[in-house]
């Protein structure tokens, strides 16, 4: 198992980055209110209701509710980078590189999918500032998958006549797993990420 791929599951401690522990039980009530009504429709009160704490508790830790969206995001992202990154510094060729980047990211997003929909879906709630650099973080993602994609197609092992619409349409199918995957449906995480790896490498026209 790469190290891509031991990122990509559920983290035995979610958020542990996110400190003292009023925060982060502050962080993933809004995770979960903002996933299931929506940043707009969430109040501050809905949020520290969920954590067991007061509004006023909510302040000390957290300025506005945007100020919990963009910590949430900016740590979500950076996860997702990570993934991408490790596949595509990874030994191995473009394709198997490729499978790999594919099968975590899509794990991630199947295994994480509430926090994932809050990541992928919300940005458009920030402010420009945060905006803007949760923006950069995509771009590198999208320039990692794209290095892969455009390193098969130099090495004459993938058929891709539009590398960086190609790109696109990769990160698209696997950003968009979270917004449909159930625990209680028909595959786990790790079944959804085989199968996104394998149809991507058809979409590339990878030589087998």
């Amino acid at each position: 198992m790469s190290t891509a791929e031991e990122t990509a599951g559920g983290e035995m401690q979610p958020w542990a980055e996110v400190t003292p522990d009023a925060a982060r039980r502050l962080l993933v009530a809004a995770v979960e209110a903002f996933a299931e009504r929506g940043y707009h429709a969430t109040t501050t009160r809905d949020i520290a209701g969920r954590a067991g704490m007061s509004p006023a508790a909510l302040y000390i830790h957290y300025k506005t509710k945007e100020e919990l969206l963009h910590r949430i995001s900016r740590i979500g992202h950076d996860k997702a980078l990570g993934i991408v990154r490790g596949a595509a510094q990874g030994g191995g060729s473009a394709a198997e590189r490729l499978t790999d980047a594919v099968r975590s990211f899509v794990r991630w997003h199947a295994g994480q999918h509430t926090t994932a929909r809050v990541v992928q879906y919300e940005l458009e709630a920030l402010g420009p500032e945060a905006r803007a650099e949760i923006v950069a973080l995509r771009r590198q993602t999208d320039a990692a998958v794209r290095g892969i994609i455009a390193d098969g197609v130099a090495a004459g092992d993938f058929d891709v006549p539009d590398v960086p619409g190609t790109t696109l349409a990769v990160l698209s199918l696997c950003i968009d797993v979270a917004r449909w995957f159930n625990v209680d449906g028909p595959r786990t995480p790790d079944e959804v990420g085989a199968l996104y790896a394998d149809l991507v490498l058809r979409m590339v026209g990878a030589k087998q």
